[in-house]
């Protein structure tokens, strides 16, 4: 009688697995379907209205598929495939970047409301974006502005790791406090060179800095491309270490992980993903804290399936926050940062108060 009573635990424990991998599956799905009606939805919608199954159809072709019909307006090809798919690619790819960026961010300094911005890395590769916009006269090309960005934003979060350092290892604390302080350091920097621009730089810059993607080209798709997907390819090496990190410093290290050097690899990528988003959409707030933060309360704290799901709830959230700022005043085009902002405040200050009375903190 003794049998049933000893293998009843291992049962429910693997029951309890099996209901949480379906729930994660499930998740996965949503985050998948939703995204793939969105970007269907938000290509038909505009000046030139495209019915779902023609943009479908538009796509099928493209990859030699003789399926579904083509647009029917004579320039619904044109709409869709000079204006409407690139931006919604690059926004794909941004929100991809920025949830994955605060997904590493949180997992490695053991708190759920890190995002890159807070760490100073979004203002840096902003400084060197803008400075290519004051040299270029405001007609700094594309290679220019992502170059920029990227070096300026791997060299603050250096700035932050290097200054932050103490007796040879890093605090989390004190990463968060220098990259705040570097953060101010940089916006200055910003408000400077806003300040000696031309009027040409100084109105691109300002319109940068609000967050959009309009205009967007393919020639920004492939420039941004590969540094995301590099990227995202290079942390899903380090899901299972970052896991490790919630054990605690002590703990990881004793199991064989070199917890400085994976620090020290998450800046780099957290700074190539923002770099990427950063030079073409300008600075988008709070989706790397809020989708990865929501995500983690409903997938668990495991990054093998926490980081894809932040990578696709990332790109969920910038095609449904773009599809809105586009639309919700009919043919005005809202500045898509503002827009997140907007909403990801109050989100922000919800959590923020939800983790204060849990116990939370930094």
């Amino acid at each position: 009688m003794s049998a049933p009573t000893t293998t009843r635990p291992s049962t429910t424990a693997a029951a309890r697995r099996a209901r949480h991998r379906t729930r994660n599956l499930i998740v996965m799905a949503v985050l998948l379907i939703g995204t793939a009606a969105l970007v269907v939805v938000s290509a038909g919608m505009g000046q030139v209205g495209v019915p779902p199954i023609e943009v479908l159809g538009s796509l099928a072709h493209h990859f030699h598929l003789d399926i579904g019909p083509l647009p029917s307006h004579p320039n619904g090809e044109g709409a869709l495939w000079n204006v409407r798919f690139p931006r919604i690619v690059l926004g794909l790819l941004v929100g991809a970047a920025l949830g994955a960026g605060g997904c590493l961010l949180q997992g490695v300094l053991a708190n759920p409301l890190a995002e890159p911005g807070i760490i100073g890395v979004s203002s840096g590769a902003a400084v060197g974006a803008c400075l290519m916009i004051v040299l270029g006269g405001g007609t700094a090309n594309d290679w220019a502005l992502a170059g920029a960005a990227f070096v300026f934003g791997l060299f603050t979060a250096a700035s932050v790791y290097l200054l932050s350092l103490r007796d040879g290892g890093t605090s989390t604390i004190m990463l968060v406090l220098t990259g705040i302080a570097v953060n101010a350091f940089t916006l200055g920097i910003i408000a400077y060179l806003t300040f000696a621009a031309s009027t040409a730089a100084r109105e691109q810059i300002v319109f940068w800095q609000l967050g959009s993607l309009a205009g967007t080209t393919w020639d920004e798709v492939w420039v941004s491309t590969p540094l995301i997907v590099a990227a995202v390819a290079g942390a899903l090496v380090l899901v299972h270490k970052i896991d490790l990190l919630a054990l605690g410093e002590v703990q990881a290290a004793s199991l064989g992980v070199n917890v400085e050097l994976v620090r020290r690899q998450v800046i780099v990528l957290v700074s190539i993903l923002t770099a990427a988003a950063v030079a073409f959409a300008g600075i988008i707030m709070f989706v790397g804290l809020i989708v990865p933060h929501v995500l983690r309360l409903i997938v668990g704290p495991r990054h093998a399936i926490l980081l894809p799901a932040s990578v696709v709830g990332g790109a969920l959230v910038i095609t449904a926050a773009d599809l809105a700022a586009r639309t919700m005043l009919g043919d005005a085009d809202l500045p898509l940062g503002m827009f997140t902002s907007l909403i990801g405040g109050p989100v922000f200050f919800l959590l923020l108060r939800r983790s204060r009375h849990a116990g939370a903190g930094w």
